[in-house]
């Protein structure tokens, strides 16, 4: 696009109050107008009974697509890339150190006037030894633009889960969104209980944490469902019910797959204002045959490429033959996304737009339809305006009191909780 793009006098003003620091400095110049993750989470709860998409950009179609249909929609939205997609040992191309950058981008070339949240998703720590060079490597990211982060070491025991929080949280600057988790997202196996989220939440209270979003094991999974069981919505209810007095809320993983009226529920009926979109989006923006909420239609185990849509046909014979090369099936096709990515930007334009095109309208279905999302980009543009900041503060308040949440005191409380972790194995995005 090379048309010239007009802002009014309020967007120009949320940029120049509403911008991280980090933002800034990276993109003195940008009429991107990225926020805190914190924006996004007030403005869902301001509206009500909604929430906005955390769109896991896999590859870049993914973004521009997801950006298109929050422009389209009025809605804020978030962009978001995990460790396990973006990190050190990643499988994208899109990583943690340049979504921000390839998102501000976009914005620019776009027009895009919606607010967008860079989140870390799923910053993973599975034993107490990742701590100590976590703590250089989440500097990095807000050195690179993340404007929002997901602290998750819900892999280890519940006492090391919240002392891992505790110990980083001194790294994440003090604007910047924050979530925790409890439980690994690994289906109907190890379902998180009341008990473990009070736990995880009242310890954070106890040492002046206070997170946006925390994220369950309520019923579902990463990559393909297997299933329609999907997102236990009474679970999810009862966990936030348990949690309301620290105002936190929640973030619903695993959504690909799960069909739109439970995420309506999802939506209406719990404190949920995140919800990822990861594998949907990619088996979209390659051209696969989806059902209505975005899980791929099998044929005795191959996915259905559709004609005309998403990647050329002679790039998807390249694909199909690489991963049958590396013996890759099902969810890990995703490991197609680096290998994949400089050939994918290198296709035709008209091939190239057709795959942020069948992103965009999933997208956009999703947040006008299911999520309830529309309009919200004016609810933090005002938010904004209204604070002349770019932190909105904190939605709780301490009650807990530290000396009830000493190191020694955590680690003796946690023997107590009854809880089930489930099956052992890898349940990482």
């Amino acid at each position: 696009m090379t048309e010239a793009f007009c802002y009014s006098s309020d967007f120009e003003r949320a940029l120049d109050f509403g911008r991280p620091p980090n933002i800034k400095k990276l993109f003195p110049n940008s009429k991107a107008l990225i926020v805190s993750g914190k924006y996004i989470d007030h403005a869902m709860l301001t509206k009500g009974n909604c929430m906005t998409i955390a769109a896991n950009g896999r590859n870049s179609f993914i973004i521009r697509g997801t950006l298109l249909a929050a422009q389209r929609a009025n809605a804020a939205v978030i962009i978001e890339i995990a460790r396990s997609e973006g990190g050190i040992d990643a499988y994208c191309a899109v990583s943690l150190w340049n979504i921000a950058r390839q998102t501000d981008a976009f914005m620019n070339e776009l027009g895009i006037t919606i607010p967008v949240a860079i989140h870390a998703d799923h910053f993973g720590l599975k034993k107490p030894e990742d701590i100590e060079p976590a703590k250089t490597e989440i500097q990095s990211l807000f050195d690179a633009g993340i404007t929002s982060i997901a602290i998750d070491a819900s892999h280890m025991p519940d006492d090391q889960n919240l002392l891992a929080n505790i110990e980083l949280f001194p790294f994440i600057p003090g604007w910047a969104g924050l979530e925790t988790e409890v439980g690994e997202i690994k289906g109907k196996s190890g379902l998180s209980t009341p008990e473990e989220a009070l736990f995880l939440i009242q310890g954070l209270n106890a040492h002046n944490i206070f997170p946006n979003w925390i994220a369950l094991n309520n019923g579902t999974t990463h990559g393909i469902e297997a299933s329609d069981t999907g997102i236990q919505v009474e679970l999810t209810t009862a966990i936030h019910q348990a949690l309301e007095k620290y105002k936190i809320s929640g973030a619903q993983h695993g959504t690909s797959g799960n069909n739109s009226d439970r995420l309506r529920a999802i939506a209406s009926k719990t404190r949920t204002t995140k919800a990822n979109v990861a594998t949907a989006l990619q088996m979209i923006s390659w051209g696969l045959k989806v059902n209505d909420y975005g899980n791929a239609i099998l044929d005795n185990g191959n996915f259905i490429k559709q004609e005309g849509c998403g990647v050329s046909e002679s790039m998807w014979e390249h694909m199909t033959a690489y991963a049958k090369a590396k013996d890759l099936k099902g969810g890990n096709y995703k490991k197609l996304n680096l290998p994949f990515e400089s050939r994918l930007l290198s296709q035709p334009k008209e091939i190239r737009k057709r795959m942020a095109k069948g992103v965009e309208n999933f997208v956009y279905g999703l947040l006008t339809n299911v999520f309830n999302t529309e309009n919200t980009a004016q609810i933090v543009i005002n938010d904004i305006l209204n604070r002349r900041s770019n932190d909105p503060g904190t939605k709780a308040q301490k009650i807990e009191s530290e000396k009830n949440w000493t190191k020694e005191k955590i680690i003796e409380n946690a023997l107590k909780i009854s809880s089930d972790k489930g099956l052992g194995g890898n349940f990482e995005d």
